[in-house]
């Protein structure tokens, strides 16, 4: 019995260091009232629970979103979960019959850990080698179309609206509207879908936003294509992924003293 709960006990510290809270609104439909009652069906079957044994679902759920997530994470790296085996092996916790000693299981999982992060460097690795391809050959085509200027340092941007107030300097603070695009059209970051301008010191964001920003004067609207090495280079964050080039809508609405940082993403 001893050997069960500890497999649990590990299991149950995996699962609750994976569970991250859903805080996705979903848009009402026409399935919203069958959803409802099958909530509040479960609501009184939760509240039919004891103390004890909410405990008890708790664990068994946040082993099963642990496994859940881990199986999302293996497929899409081309690896599937033999679910036999983990169902055999969880049964064989339970049941104290397990097939393998502790430090042989440790040894087991640490080797699936390994297998998995070796697997999410090597796609990541190749994904950063197909985003340079991309975005050279976007920006070599985008740089011929009318209206496009490119700067020394590669960046490219396009005037949507002339300003007629100050530029700014790389110290200075600036407030903005902007938008965030990938090369495929999907927006990462925008402060029009926030409804609130964004304020930071321009020498505190990616390097084509300080040198794009200070070409442009109060008021103006400018279109920036960003390479990758202007951008946020290897780095990945949100759907933003390692060598990306970017597209950045930007609005100038006020150079002001230097204030509160808030860069975007």
């Amino acid at each position: 019995m001893r050997k069960s709960l500890v497999a649990l006990s590990t299991l149950t510290a995996l699962g609750l260091f994976a569970c991250q809270p859903n805080t996705n609104e979903d848009n009402t439909t026409a399935t919203d009232k069958a959803d409802s009652a099958e909530m509040t069906a479960s609501e009184n079957q939760s509240s039919e629970m004891s103390v004890v044994q909410k405990q008890a679902y708790a664990m068994g759920a946040s082993m099963g979103l642990f496994v859940h997530n881990r199986a999302k994470q293996q497929e899409e790296l081309g690896e599937e979960m033999d679910q036999a085996a983990l169902m055999q092996g969880f049964e064989d916790a339970l049941n104290d019959s397990l097939k393998f000693s502790q430090q042989e299981i440790q040894q087991f999982a640490q080797q699936g850990e390994q297998a998995l992060r070796a697997k999410q460097q090597e796609m990541s690795a190749k994904m950063a080698e197909e985003n340079i391809a991309e975005g050279k050959a976007y920006l070599a085509e985008n740089a011929k179309k009318e209206g496009v200027k490119t700067t020394d340092s590669g960046l490219q941007y396009e005037v949507l609206t002339e300003g007629e107030g100050e530029s700014p300097e790389a110290e200075d603070t600036v407030k903005v509207h902007y938008r965030g695009t990938l090369l495929d059209g999907t927006e990462f970051d925008s402060s029009y879908a926030r409804n609130e301008p964004a304020v930071f010191p321009l020498n505190r964001v990616i390097t084509g936003w300080t040198e794009g920003v200070q070409l442009m004067k109060e008021g103006a609207k400018y279109r920036f294509h960003i390479p990758s090495d202007l951008a946020y280079g290897e780095r990945a964050t949100g759907n933003i992924t390692p060598n990306s080039t970017l597209i950045f809508e930007v609005e100038l609405l006020e150079v002001m003293p230097r204030g509160e940082e808030q860069a975007p993403e």
